[in-house]
């Protein structure tokens, strides 16, 4: 059988470059704005709060927009992605930002053998990223090993309603179509494009993917021995998820036209690792 990792590389190692020049992650304002924060930790700054000074680590964090943006507050911020193509826009981005971060590369699953364990004040987890990790359980036990005594969890996701539902209906209708819980064999999807506005030709158009449950996250980090500190669910989401239904609104965030207070599309939650 095929690893999931190796197919899923291989299609981040060819969306990396495509990314790092769209309109939609903004490289350059990086470069020409030493204050210039990504839309995504724009969005979270109300609830992640201060956070000068901590050390954190940002898994998932693909060519580091949001990571380079966390170390921007004040954060001492290494960021851990399994695409090479993807760390190597990092490290670009960071030097021509003229922000420090350190870059590893590794599966979330192998984190804390290459970051040690205890060692971060802060996990950070963006959108569109625990989707691509089969089991939920084993993701709490890394975040749990990875955070010192007192350390904070910030995740913000899609919802898995959103997940949920298909998003090429012709008639609009919101429907649910594929697994809210997770599921043992993964969602095989067959893209030849990207979330981003590109005129590039992919060759590794394959990807795996899982939905997990919001009651399954939660259960989740509290059976690794977390505290469920917030759990706040949003009506915007940060990519056009279902095409042709959604409003863009000032500062990159997307909504369902029609009554989108019907519609979960995101959820930030936060946890915090028991003090010995």
């Amino acid at each position: 059988m095929t690893d999931y990792r190796d197919v899923n590389r291989a299609n981040w190692d060819e969306r990396a470059p495509a990314h790092a020049a769209s309109a939609g992650y903004n490289v350059a304002a990086f470069a020409r704005d030493p204050h210039h924060l990504s839309d995504v930790v724009t969005f979270d700054r109300p609830l992640l709060g201060d956070i000068d000074g901590l050390r954190g680590v940002h898994l998932q964090c693909h060519i580091g927009t949001d990571t380079v943006s966390l170390a921007r507050l004040g954060a001492t911020m290494t960021g851990l992605d399994f695409s090479p193509a993807s760390l190597t826009e990092a490290r670009r981005l960071a030097a021509a930002s003229g922000t420090p971060v350190d870059f590893v590369e590794s599966d979330v699953y192998g984190a804390p053998d290459v970051l040690g364990a205890g060692a971060f004040d802060l996990v950070y987890t963006g959108i569109g990223a625990i989707g691509w990790l089969p089991d939920i359980r084993r993701w709490a036990n890394v975040v749990a090993t990875l955070l010192r005594p007192g350390g904070r969890l910030f995740i913000r996701e899609g919802h898995p309603v959103l997940w949920s539902l298909q998003d090429d209906r012709e008639d609009g209708l919101l429907v649910l179509e594929f697994p809210y819980f997770e599921h043992e064999e993964p969602l095989i999807w067959e893209d030849g494009g990207t979330y981003v506005d590109t005129d590039r030709t992919f060759q590794h158009t394959t990807t795996h993917s899982w939905n997990h449950g919001l009651g399954e996250i939660v259960t989740a980090l509290l059976a690794a021995g977390m505290t469920i500190t917030g759990l706040v669910e949003h009506d915007t989401v940060p990519w056009e998820a279902l095409p042709g239904t959604m409003t863009r609104l000032p500062g990159g965030e997307w909504q369902v036209t029609d009554r989108p207070r019907r519609l979960p599309h995101s959820y930030t939650l936060q946890a915090v690792r028991a003090a010995v």
